[in-house]
């Protein structure tokens, strides 16, 4: 006799966000593509961080090829 065995109700495994090793990124391609993605991220956090807590807030970023980024609160 084939007996099945019970289902389970456990849900359904989730797809999380994968851990990344902290390293430089050697293809130069991707670095820049990563770099862009997470200095938009850096800057978009900055900007939350000063209306969520009506805090000042100064950043300043650097390119490799030396070109400039900022953010800074308007007061």
């Amino acid at each position: 006799s084939d007996e099945e065995e019970p289902a389970t109700l456990e849900p359904p495994a989730r797809m999380g966000r994968g851990k990344i090793e902290i390293k430089r990124i050697e293809n130069t391609t991707n670095r820049q593509v990563t770099f862009c993605k997470r200095r938009n991220g850096l800057l978009k956090k900055a900007y939350e961080l000063s209306v969520l807590c009506d805090a000042d807030v100064a950043l300043i970023v650097f390119s490799t090829r030396g070109r400039l980024y900022e953010y800074a609160t308007n007061r």
